[in-house]
């Protein structure tokens, strides 16, 4: 498992795709964080705080993700290539995990360097180190928890089929629905006290209940719960493959 998953490590960097993954990240909260005026704009806020960051970050991981996941399972399906990893000796579960640790690997390589933010909010403010550390810390946390789900979506979205572009599509469209549209879908006030339990299963619900500072064991439990949904699914897909 640890050979497969630096191979993956290796595909991500030595290919231009990890790179762009990271550069687009980083260049397009850059400019929403402090060159655009617009209320994501960190320099604008009447306080010292990333929440504008935390707020924008999930929004560019739905799109960007999905882009980098989707080659995952489906480019080895295309080229038959996922015929000569069933051959090695490593389980299907290890194969898949190698292959999701690599894509959270690249994730915490793109956010790390978002820590300069946080050393510029402390300094600006007003006094100098005004910023809540640990409300930072903890929703640092709750980012890579949710951009770590995305990362599962995307690899059950490219298990299913052979196109990369619809892998892409498809995991757009699931890390939308469990982010945003399951609480979207519970505001409605269209299935009376239901409507609540649709708005817990949102990703969203969770996310912003670790961006306040407090981390909850059934935040936490949440989260991995959804994982490891999508990773059983995406294995039981790859057995049926080898059938």
């Amino acid at each position: 498992m640890k050979a497969l998953y630096l191979k993956e490590i290796r595909s991500f960097l030595s290919s231009i795709i990890g790179y762009i993954f990271i550069l687009i990240y980083l260049i397009a909260s850059g400019l929403f964080h402090w060159i655009i005026s617009y209320n994501t704009n960190l320099l604008e806020g009447t306080e010292a705080d990333l929440i504008p960051f935390f707020n924008l970050s999930p929004v560019i991981f739905l799109i960007l993700i999905p882009a980098i996941t989707m080659r995952s399972i489906a480019e080895e399906r295309r080229t038959g290539t996922i015929e000569l990893l069933f051959t090695r000796p490593i389980s299907d579960l290890k194969i898949l995990l190698a292959k999701y640790f690599a894509g959270v690997t690249l994730l915490i390589i793109a956010i790390i360097p978002t820590f300069v933010y946080y050393i510029s909010m402390y300094n600006l403010g007003n006094p100098i180190g005004i910023i809540d550390g640990g409300a930072t810390l903890t929703s640092y946390l709750g980012l890579i928890l949710l951009g770590s789900t995305f990362v599962a979506i995307g690899i059950f979205a490219s298990s299913i089929t052979n196109s990369q572009i619809v892998a892409f599509i498809l995991g757009m469209f699931l890390c939308w629905i469990f982010y945003d549209g399951l609480t979207l879908i519970g505001s409605f006030n269209l299935m009376g006290s239901f409507d609540s339990v649709i708005q817990y299963s949102g990703m969203s619900y969770h996310y912003d209940a670790i961006k306040r500072g407090v981390i909850d064991s059934s935040d936490i439990i949440y989260f991995i719960s959804i994982i490891t949904l999508f990773i059983y699914a995406a294995l039981t897909v790859i057995k049926t493959l080898k059938k």
